[in-house]
């Protein structure tokens, strides 16, 4: 938590490599790696994720598409075969239901004419799929309403495991009355 300009969202960027920011001295060790050696790519298929505060859209990419590809990106990293369309089709129905998305919203582009609220949930469904060991949300409560504010909420707190961590930006206590922290820190 924090004021606007304290830093909370620089750190999110330098901790998944967004390249308008250099690291000019340290290390950032995640998994026994130091992450700022890494490219953005890998570290992605580490198991880090990040959820903008404001996620773009892509024209022309289609949602099960661009989750089925990055998946089975992450599935040969850890070494796993991929999901051919029907198994992945099986895999991606429970994370729909998990960020109440209908089905549809596989066919459409990404984040393309979604609202704010369908944007957020879109980014906790690409959590959902590519299964995070490191999950950092950037204002994921921002601009949501009482009904999707609950049901991001309840996604995450529903991804959760103690295999897992959540390292969440917010400038608002009323998220943190539905997700329960381990610790807040304030910057």
């Amino acid at each position: 938590m924090g004021k606007n300009g304290s830093g909370k969202s620089t750190l999110a960027k330098v901790l998944v490599g967004h390249p308008d920011y250099e690291v000019t001295g340290g290390s950032v060790v995640f998994k026994g790696e130091n992450l700022v050696e890494m490219e953005p790519e890998e570290r992605s298929l580490a198991g880090l994720f990040m959820s903008f505060q404001s996620p773009v859209a892509i024209p022309g990419v289609n949602n099960i598409d661009f989750l089925n590809m990055a998946y089975n990106a992450r599935r040969r990293k850890l070494g796993l075969p991929e999901l051919g369309p029907i198994e992945f089709y099986a895999y991606i129905f429970p994370k729909l239901e998990l960020v109440n998305m209908k089905a549809d919203f596989l066919n459409r582009n990404v984040n393309e004419g979604f609202s704010g609220g369908e944007r957020k949930r879109n980014e906790i469904l690409q959590l959902a799929v590519l299964g995070a060991d490191l999950a950092i949300l950037d204002e994921i409560d921002s601009g949501l309403d009482v009904d999707a504010l609950r049901d991001v909420a309840a996604a995450v707190n529903g991804l959760l495991t103690p295999k897992n961590s959540v390292l969440m930006i917010t400038h608002y206590a009323r998220l943190l009355n539905i997700i329960k922290p381990t610790y807040i820190h304030v910057m």
